[in-house]
């Protein structure tokens, strides 16, 4: 396919600014890599390369063009990677690491069926809302909830959570329900780590200081307290969504509600994911989807 033609050697080229070492990268000889990349430069109508005895260095189109033929390339290295592992049955140790309550309640028993379907892959789960270094502490895999901060890792979206503020049937018979973000100092708020409680106005996002009487680090234990009647809470769906379905928690302020928040399953920066961990992702995001 002509289109291809150089285009290995030119990003060899652009990455080792040396015709003579992007020739040992390929295991080809550099008076080829010349030879193609002279042949590229001529079907594009363009010099890509600024070449002296002492240095080489990419001129404004080769800078673009490679830009482009790196999406390129990585894109066809994933496509064979993928037909690869079409081939390939996952094993190993699978190292992951993920927060508890989320961990505990979604990840584990999806883990455990992916280790029934996979018996060569073995596993080890750690639970923590510890921010862990992947690298330093030899981790495949961590799922992570809200935005994401570390541009250094690569990250898949796996799903999404929701944000409910709510409060039991009796505390709002007696205490009446807030219709407007202003209406919540009125009202008792049950704290989990922060003073602020995260909505949506206008289409912007809004913080909003709230307080209470119970302070605690805790989900469930807030999820009790509210169900007791102590007051308001602010938690992912994955903590109310089957008490408001049941009616034993009312939804309130949904108006406001925070856009759908990220769950994400981010590994190292490596395009070559091992089956097991690609294998894994995969089935996390169809179990999760489903």
């Amino acid at each position: 396919m002509q289109v291809l033609e150089g285009v290995s050697e030119f990003a060899a080229v652009a990455e080792t600014s040396s015709f003579t070492v992007a020739g040992k990268r390929l295991g080809i000889s550099t008076a080829q890599v010349s030879r193609q990349v002279s042949a590229l430069e001529h079907r594009l109508g363009t010099k890509l390369f600024y070449r002296t005895t002492r240095k080489v260095s990419m001129t404004e189109a080769g800078q673009l063009y490679y830009q482009q033929c790196r999406r390129a390339l990585d894109e066809l290295e994933e496509a064979e990677r993928a037909v690869t592992n079409l081939q390939l049955t996952p094993r190993g140790l699978l190292r992951l690491t993920a927060p508890v309550t989320y961990g505990e309640g979604t990840i584990a028993p999806i883990l455990n069926d992916y280790l029934s379907r996979y018996p060569d892959v073995e596993a080890q789960l750690h639970l923590t809302n510890q921010m862990v270094d992947l690298v330093a502490d030899g981790y495949d895999l961590a799922i992570r909830l809200g935005k994401l901060e570390d541009s250094t890792l690569m990250a898949r979206r796996l799903t999404s959570r929701t944000f409910y503020v709510c409060a039991s049937p009796d505390y709002l018979a007696r205490h009446g329900e807030p219709h407007a973000l202003s209406e919540l100092d009125q009202h008792r708020c049950l704290l989990g780590t922060q003073d602020t409680w995260r909505f949506q106005e206008q289409g912007r996002a809004r913080s909003v200081r709230v307080k209470g009487r119970l302070r605690c680090n805790s989900g469930w234990a807030l999820v009790d307290a509210a169900l007791k009647g102590m007051g308001l809470i602010q938690l992912p769906d994955y903590y109310v969504k089957d008490y408001i379905e049941a009616g034993e928690l009312v939804s309130l302020l949904e108006p406001y509600q925070e856009r759908e928040d990220g769950i994400w399953g981010v590994y190292p920066h490596n395009r070559h994911l091992s089956p097991k961990v690609s294998f894994f992702l995969d089935h996390l995001t169809a179990a999760l989807k489903g």
